[in-house]
């Protein structure tokens, strides 16, 4: 109670005592001057100014920043007037204009923070925009040739609808990535958490896309062999998907007669970190905080090319942040790039 009175009322108690000691003083001089001086009139006279000042001073002073204060948050819309008639009114100008700054710069980041999302979400459209139409215009095109008359040539006909079936295979993919991105970022995803082998899992990724490296002559392998199972607790679908990703990336993006490694390492608290390295062209230090970005692509026509959504890595971290995870990047221009991500050990 103490420090609250001190911090709504030292203005009006400081104001009484200077009108106070004033008056009081003036009026024993002129009884004084006249003859009649009492200590009894003196402290009635006091005490009844005193009492009578700051009830005044404060009921005013209160006001006076209310409707000044009020004024300023309604003129600027910082705060709607019925939240602020319901939180105390101080006379500690520092301590208002503390809340004043702090109303301001909550409202200064918020406008900062919508601007980012505008921003953010007209590149979003942008680029779905763009990942979209590549595809939708080429079925298009295929099939406004067969109807112009290509139909009637047969083997024509079957070489334009199996490269409009791919077009629209690239479509399909596209929106279950776009699916699964916003089911993850909304927690609308279930993980289905059990125990399983990680060794085995990567194995089976190898497996998966032995064919795809052997075209560029990558070797896939792990940085040593480990002959005994290693259990992690995870969603073993969505952690393959997630090895997947990294893995097809190493290859896209890797040099022919390259290596891809994978590495499994204790860390604390039963924590395992899984690397996965490779020697490829590597990611410029500008480009590696915007990574995991949607439809953000290192090198845009060639990553076309390769096929693929550009929502690969966005979807990896979604993953990995769902389980409670990190992941992390590390690259070089020119020698190479190694994404890793922990995972919680099984005992």
């Amino acid at each position: 109670m103490k420090v609250n009175f001190k911090k709504t009322y030292t203005f009006a108690l400081v104001s009484t005592t200077y009108i106070t000691l004033f008056s009081t003083g003036f009026l024993g001089i002129l009884l004084w001057f006249f003859h009649e001086f009492s200590w009894a009139i003196l402290l009635v006279f006091a005490l009844s100014m005193a009492t009578f000042s700051f009830f005044v001073i404060q009921y005013r002073v209160e006001h006076f920043i209310y409707r000044r204060v009020k004024k300023i948050y309604d003129d600027v819309s910082l705060l709607e007037s019925t939240s602020f008639r319901n939180q105390p009114i101080t006379t500690d100008m520092a301590t208002l204009t503390k809340q004043v700054k702090k109303f301001a710069m909550d409202k200064k980041m918020e406008i900062e923070t919508l601007k980012v999302r505008e921003e953010y979400r007209r590149e979003f459209l942008g680029n779905v925009s763009h990942e979209l139409k590549t595809p939708l215009f080429t079925v298009q095109g295929y099939l406004s040739t067969l109807l112009d008359g290509a139909m009637n040539d047969k083997n024509v006909r079957k070489k334009y609808l199996e490269r409009a079936e791919k077009g629209v295979e690239r479509l399909i993919y596209i929106v279950e990535d776009l699916d699964m991105i916003s089911k993850l970022e909304t927690g609308d995803l279930n993980l289905e958490l059990s125990k399983f082998n990680i060794v085995e899992l990567i194995q089976n990724v190898f497996d998966l896309l032995e064919m795809k490296a052997d075209k560029k002559n990558i070797i896939l392998m792990f940085d040593r062999k480990y002959s005994k199972p290693i259990k992690v607790f995870g969603d073993k679908e969505k952690i393959q998907q997630v090895l997947t990703n990294l893995i097809m990336n190493s290859i896209k993006y890797g040099k022919e007669n390259g290596t891809t490694e994978v590495s499994i390492e204790d860390l604390v608290n039963n924590k395992l970190i899984i690397r996965i390295r490779d020697n490829g062209e590597g990611i410029e230090k500008q480009n590696l905080s915007r990574i995991f970005e949607r439809f953000f692509r290192v090198d845009k026509s060639g990553a076309r090319s390769e096929g693929g959504s550009g929502l690969g890595l966005s979807i990896v971290k979604h993953i990995i942040e769902a389980h409670g995870e990190k992941i992390y990047v590390e690259s070089e221009f020119g020698k190479g790039s190694e994404f890793s991500f922990t995972m919680e050990k099984y005992k």
